[in-house]
Order: structure tokens, then sequence, then C-alpha cells
């Protein structure tokens, strides 16, 4: 059987009745052509089944049009609806996306991160963990940091988390709690969350009471997690309320909580954080503060185009949260 020959730029320009370069310029879309130039081209190509070539259409336009995503998991309401927000926005902005979800493993973010600039991608968001990264630090490559200090010079976009921790303390502290317990990341991860932590912590010693926090790391596996609050109310059985940094630790603190013959909320008021869509469906009656995932996604998309278009001091932005509320506390 004879082997079908690949159509080539020359055959839709003789076809065409053009130059090459002429096709050329309608294919990426460069300098001023006539309707009716742009129509014969479109109707070669379509006639001959031209595919252009991507990889030379990279060389000519300095653009790949992918961006990358480094993620810590898309296991998780919140990040994932995150990730499907900013697909959706990239893919909207003539983008395609490439992912990789690092569990918060310096090693494998490293990997990525390496395998995303090998495919010369046109910028990265990323909300993984691991900060100062060296790969970050030294690359002029357009990124974007969601809920993560990843380095100075990278622009974040974040909620109002400080606020967001004032709005679930003062639910708790509203609701007649006075043994309110807090969970978060070490304070060693540079992370926004630490606002929140700072906001409870301000507003418990503004009401005269302890202010007390349980470190757990995100990547902790479940059953950890729920040693940990099983200690929590071993270490403090007068605990009456909690905020729980995330709707999943909220979750499983509520888990622990019933099994111990804790009520929620009659003995024991919870208050979440990230009101993701899916936590809404499966868990409605959970008091949270909710972020704003889908316009967090558009921003931060956003930030990444004026990058790639060749801004420079691109700003950070921080988006308002609100109190949903539930029956959990």
């Amino acid at each position: 059987m004879e082997k079908r020959r690949q159509v080539k730029l020359e055959d839709v320009a003789a076809l065409a009745g053009v130059s090459k370069t002429t096709v050329s310029r309608v294919l990426n879309n460069r300098g001023y052509l006539s309707e009716a130039t742009k129509q014969r081209v479109h109707e070669a190509m379509e006639q001959l089944h031209y595919r252009p070539n991507a990889i030379a259409r990279q060389l000519f336009t300095q653009k790949t049009n992918l961006v990358g995503l480094v993620f810590p998991t898309v296991n998780d309401p919140f990040f994932g609806q995150l990730e499907a927000g900013l697909d959706e926005c990239l893919y909207e902005n003539s983008y395609r996306t490439l992912m990789g979800n690092s569990q918060n493993n310096p090693q494998k973010e490293e990997q990525y991160l390496q395998l995303l600039l090998n495919h010369q991608i046109d910028g990265l968001i990323v909300g993984a963990h691991n900060q100062a990264m060296p790969d970050y630090l030294q690359t002029n490559l357009p990124i974007v940091s969601i809920e993560r200090a990843v380095a100075p010079q990278i622009p974040v976009v974040a909620s109002d988390n400080y606020r967001g921790g004032q709005l679930a303390t003062q639910r708790l502290l509203d609701a007649g709690c006075q043994h309110i317990i807090h969970t978060n990341y070490p304070k060693d991860v540079m992370t926004t969350n630490q606002d929140r932590r700072k906001a409870y912590e301000d507003l418990m010693s503004q009401a005269g009471y302890p202010a007390i926090t349980y470190e757990v790391n995100y990547d902790t596996p479940m059953e950890e997690k729920k040693a940990i609050f099983a200690r929590l109310f071993d270490e403090h059985p007068e605990v009456d309320g909690i905020f729980a940094d995330n709707d999943t630790n909220a979750g499983l603190i509520i888990q622990v909580a019933k099994a111990r013959g804790r009520r929620v909320p009659e003995d024991l008021k919870v208050v979440g954080f990230d009101g993701a869509d899916g936590t809404r469906i499966l868990f409605p009656e959970l008091t949270t503060v909710q972020q704003s995932i889908d316009q967090m996604a558009a921003v931060a998309v956003n930030l990444l185009e004026q990058q790639i278009a060749g801004q420079t001091n691109v700003e950070s932005v921080t988006l308002p949260v609100t109190l949903l509320e539930g029956t959990t506390g």
C-alpha cells in the first residue's frame, strides 16, 4: 500500500495561489491580510486536510500555549475545584494544561517542575507547600502562586485568611464556647493558613481565653489525623468548640467526636474552612468559612497572562471570604 504523502506548507500555498510566507502569516495571525486571502488559505488547508506543525508554530510565536499546574492533590474538595476552575479558565484563554500533584513531597514537586520546564511551557500556577525551591527562584518563567508563599518575587492569590479566622473564631465565641481549639499546619510551613491561626490567637487573647493549636500537616495520613484528633479530646475533655483549618479536618473531627459520644452541636461546636462545592453537597450542615475558589482561579490566570504579556511587578491579590451558616457551629 502506497504511503500517503504528508501535506506541506508549500502545497497549501500552491493551491491557494499565495506564498509560503502568506500562509505562515495566516496561521500565526501576523500582519495585515485581506479577508479574501485568509479565506483562500483556509479553504486550501481544509481541502488538503492540512494540519499545522505545532513545533514550527511555537518557534515562530515563541509560545506553546501550555501552562503547568503543581498542586498537592486533586483528592480534596478545595484543590479539586480549584484545579478544575484553572483548567477551564486557561482553556477559555486558549491554553492547555499539564498537571502535577506533588503530595507535598519536595522531591516529587521538583521532578514535576523539571518535567514541566522541559515542555517549554508559557507559565506556571502553583499551590504546593514547599517554599523557596531553587528552581522557582532561578527561572524567569511567569509564575503565580495560590495560597502559598513560594518566593518574594512571585505574586500570590489568596483569600483574606485573617478575616476568615476572625469569622470562624467569633462565631464560636458568640455561641458561648470558652474552650476553643484550633487545628492548622506547623508554624514553619509558610502558608497563608497561618493568618487563620493569628486571627484565632488574637480573638482568644481578647476574650481572655487560652489559644491552643493542634498542628496537623496537610499530607498526614487519614488514620494519623484521626489519632491526633482523638488525642485532642483526651488531653482537653473540656473542649466545647473547634475551629478546623479546612473542611476535611472538620469532618474528621466530627467523626471522632461522635465516636466518643460527643453531640454536635449540643456538646461541641465545629467550624471549618474552604466551603468547596463538593463539600457543600455532601456536608451541607457544616458551618464553614467559604473561599471564592472559582474567582481565585480566574484571578490567578489573569495575573499569569499579565506576566506572559511582559508586565513586571504584578501585584498579589487578596479575595474576600464568607461565613456559611450551618448547624455544626
